[in-house]
């Protein structure tokens, strides 16, 4: 009898292992917010979407930065208050986002909230709403 094993979802953006850098506005836009507000957001959305928030990369050297990762060309269409910065492709501009595999040494990316085939990209709405509740208290 063949038994047929349904290999796990994974984006074709993630490396295997280790990690690399892939071109924003590509397979996804970004929003990058650094330092405790970027922690406090990400936290506030994997709370309020029962831990299926999408793709949140965090970096662990500097200022400790967080990578929303929305679906391509998306993230301009908010307007994002200081501090908050989207990358996405554009005339004359090009950012690259350090993308972690799954699991392995991905030192110093990590995920703070992995995609899913329910929550393949952060929703937009649900970010820039997140933003706005937690600056609010700042």
């Amino acid at each position: 009898m063949n038994e047929r094993i349904d290999a796990p979802w994974v984006p074709t953006w993630i490396p295997a292992s280790g990690h690399a850098l892939r071109h924003a506005g590509v397979h996804f836009d970004a929003v990058r917010i650094r330092g405790d507000l970027g922690k406090r957001i990400a936290s506030h959305l994997v709370l309020c979407t029962d831990f299926q928030a999408g793709p949140i990369v965090q970096e662990v050297t500097g200022e400790l930065g967080m990578y929303f990762l929305l679906p391509p060309d998306t993230a301009a269409i908010f307007q994002w208050p200081p501090g908050v910065r989207a990358l996405t492709r554009r005339d004359n501009f090009q950012a690259y986002v350090g993308i972690p595999a799954l699991s392995g040494v991905t030192w110093p990316l990590g995920w703070r909230s992995v995609p899913s085939r329910e929550a393949p990209f952060v929703e937009g709405e649900l970010l820039r709403e997140a933003v706005g509740r937690v600056t609010a208290h700042v």
